[in-house]
């Protein structure tokens, strides 16, 4: 599906650089989820609590997005990304060597810990600007496929933990960080074609066009969805099947990997058939899976399957939202990513959080997993509403092929 001219048409250490960068940031943003059962047995955590911990770290990244957003607009995209991932390390390193000894010491953490969140708002941009419109549902895939990182969590901090305690696995994710940050500084360049900065103003007028409040609300649902599962998933599992937190955190890596691998499939996709038809089917998809696994499945392989299918719904969807955001906004695609960012960031807050909520009031996540499930059908009509209109103004414009 990625043509031999894609290859050719940016700059591929660039993109590599991005979406390394973004892996290895998004596996420390999450990296709560995984730890979530043997933290909660250290500090005794309730239901509630355990699902504000795992959702603090997406709800910091999600509001730390539009800081970087408008770093990347001030300082361009690798200058940006250089600061946070150097606030990141440091951040990990001081709760290692000082200790987590509180719920509060987690949240703090989960706080810095937003910041690698954050990096979305640096990668995509930096792979974005390099490659022309019709290739931009495939770059932004490929570096949006950092998201992966979220599969390295859920797969070795459960049993990294078991063997050397949870507290030694922050700090070892400073190594992975500094791997990173040695390939961003050698690899990443600057695209020529970086537009200037933007005044203040320029800022606020792209928040009066309507659609800018639909991607981020589409954003809200795809990404939300993703991350809010991909943090929760492990506490789930332990809780609701009673798996172990090692076997648990292998489950959460089959989904996360589902979901992450397929975001390059998604945008190809759309860059295909439109990110409209495209985001029409995962929608629907994404519902049904969500409303199934409310409904707690007898046994823990038939939700993991359901779960699989959800996430590659919701991965795809990631894909499919970037293919469209720079045909409507690509002079402001850096304030636009941390925007979109900033409300997927939303998204997964509010699933992790409203999935401990309802554990500790009502005994069982249905609740929340039936509300989320709602919004993607909101997001289904809301898309089948504006569809029409996008294909018509800017969707008809000349942008080299691409298509919405």
């Amino acid at each position: 599906m990625i043509k031999r001219e894609f290859f050719k048409a940016g700059h591929a250490p660039t993109l590599f650089a991005a979406f390394f960068y973004f892996d290895m940031s998004f596996m420390v943003w999450v990296i709560l989820g995984p730890l979530g059962v043997q933290i909660a047995q250290s500090l005794g955590l309730d239901a509630a609590q355990k699902g504000l911990m795992v959702a603090l770290p997406i709800l910091a990244g999600a509001l730390l997005r539009v800081v970087m957003g408008v770093l990347v607009d001030r300082l361009k995209p690798k200058k940006a990304g250089l600061i946070g991932q150097a606030i990141v390390i440091a951040g990990v390193l001081a709760a290692w060597f000082f200790g987590i000894r509180s719920f509060a010491a987690v949240l703090a953490l989960g706080v810095v810990l937003g910041l690698a969140g954050a990096s979305f708002a640096v990668a995509l941009p930096l792979a974005s600007r390099w490659y022309p419109p019709h290739y931009q549902g495939i770059a932004l895939g490929v570096a949006g496929a950092g998201n992966s990182g979220t599969v390295l969590a859920a797969l070795f901090a459960p049993s990294l933990a078991a063997a050397y305690g949870w507290q030694n696995v922050i700090g070892l994710t400073a190594i992975p960080l500094g791997v990173a940050l040695l390939v961003y500084v050698l690899l990443a360049r600057d695209s020529p074609t970086t537009p200037p900065p933007k005044t203040l103003a320029e800022y606020a007028a792209v928040l009066k066009m309507p659609d800018a409040w639909w991607f981020m609300f589409f954003y809200a649902v795809t990404f939300g969805g993703f991350s809010g599962l991909a943090s929760s998933l492990t506490i789930y599992f332990n809780t609701d099947y009673g798996l172990s937190a090692v076997t648990a955190g292998y489950f959460t890596a089959a989904a996360v990997f589902a979901g992450s691998m397929v975001r390059p499939v998604g945008g190809a996709l759309a860059d295909r058939i439109g990110g409209v038809r495209t985001l029409t089917v995962m929608y629907s998809v994404a519902a049904a899976m969500l409303t199934l696994v409310s409904f707690h499945l007898p046994q823990a392989g038939m939700a993991l399957a359901a779960f699989i299918v959800g996430m590659l719904s919701l991965g795809m969807g990631n894909g499919a939202v970037f293919q469209l955001v720079p045909q409507r906004f690509r002079a402001e695609m850096g304030v636009m990513t941390g925007l979109v960012g900033m409300t997927g960031g939303v998204g997964g807050f509010f699933l992790a959080s409203s999935l401990g909520v309802s554990k500790q009031n009502t005994g069982s996540y249905q609740l929340g997993l039936l509300i989320f499930a709602g919004l993607a059908l909101i997001a289904l009509v809301g898309l089948t509403a504006v569809k029409r209109r996008w294909r018509t103004t800017w969707g008809a414009r000349d942008v080299a092929g691409a298509r919405i």
